[in-house]
């Protein structure tokens, strides 16, 4: 559990949604491809998580956990922002 101001965030939850999100982006099944994760840091602290499903023929899909804004940003394997919905 990472405790963040405003937000308290269960990583191993939110690992599952990101990871289930995009996969259904990708059309990919889960827990078939290997999937990063990055911790983002704003003046020493940390601010969010960075999320990269590595899907075949080295294409990949991102995420972003934002705990400042209390929300996930999902973004397509060209880099176009897709999906944004608010932290559970």
């Amino acid at each position: 559990m990472l405790v963040c101001l405003p937000v308290s965030v269960d990583l191993q939850s939110l690992r599952r949604i990101v990871l289930q999100k995009l996969c259904d982006i990708g059309m990919l099944e889960p827990d078939q491809f290997p999937m990063t994760e990055r911790s983002v840091k704003k003046a020493d602290r940390v601010c969010g998580v960075y999320y990269c499903l590595h899907g075949p023929r080295s294409v990949k899909f991102t995420a972003i956990a934002d705990f400042d804004r209390a929300s996930l940003i999902v973004y397509h394997s060209d880099g176009t922002r897709c999906w944004e919905e608010q932290l559970p």
